[in-house]
């Protein structure tokens, strides 16, 4: 393998396989669910494992992974779905959106040398970005099925009730940091 494509890729075989050992945890963790407008589901917390436990570089390329699965029809996503119109789909932007809590994870961690402040920093920053991104698509994406939706109503039913639940999920992926770090190395 040329060197470029080790930095790229990752550096080892050990790294590649947490890379896909935690993508298949985010699947599993997403099959974890609660029926709703927007699913509630163990997701988020699989996606802040992998993040927390694999660090920005290698946590994002799990979560790609996951999403890259899904896309390709691979039953990865809440309620063993998969393919491009569950993406296409109102809640669609929020898996994105765990794409864009990586990317902001892995800058923040970068530049503050991954920190306990910096990580839960990046993490809390990446699940407002998600937050964000995942909402602004469900509007758009719902307004085109079911006529306009106002960003409150859809604050209400997409963002207010994951909140406590999502604060518990980072607390908990820092709990599991914690303990398999010196396993995983940073």
């Amino acid at each position: 393998m040329k060197e470029d494509t080790k930095k790229f890729v990752g550096r080892s075989t050990r790294d590649l396989t947490y890379v896909a050992m935690l993508a298949a945890v985010i699947s599993v963790c997403s099959w974890i669910a609660i029926p709703a407008t927007v699913p509630f589901t163990m997701q988020a917390f699989g996606v802040f494992c992998a993040l927390a436990l694999l660090g920005g570089r290698r946590g994002t390329f799990a979560v790609l992974i996951y999403i890259l699965l899904g896309l390709v029809g691979t039953p990865v996503f809440a309620g063993f779905t998969g393919g491009v119109g569950v993406i296409a789909g109102p809640t669609g932007g929020y898996i994105l959106g765990f794409l864009l809590c990586s990317l902001v994870y892995w800058l923040i961690t970068y530049l503050f040398k991954n920190k306990p402040f910096s990580i839960i920093l990046g993490l809390t920053a990446g699940l407002i970005l998600c937050y964000i991104f995942g909402t602004a698509w469900f509007c758009v994406v719902y307004a085109r099925a079911n006529g306009a939706v106002g960003v409150g109503a859809a604050l209400m039913w997409c963002v207010v009730p994951f909140i406590a639940p999502d604060i518990v999920k980072i607390a908990l992926a820092l709990l599991v940091r914690k303990s398999l770090i010196r396993f995983v190395g940073e």
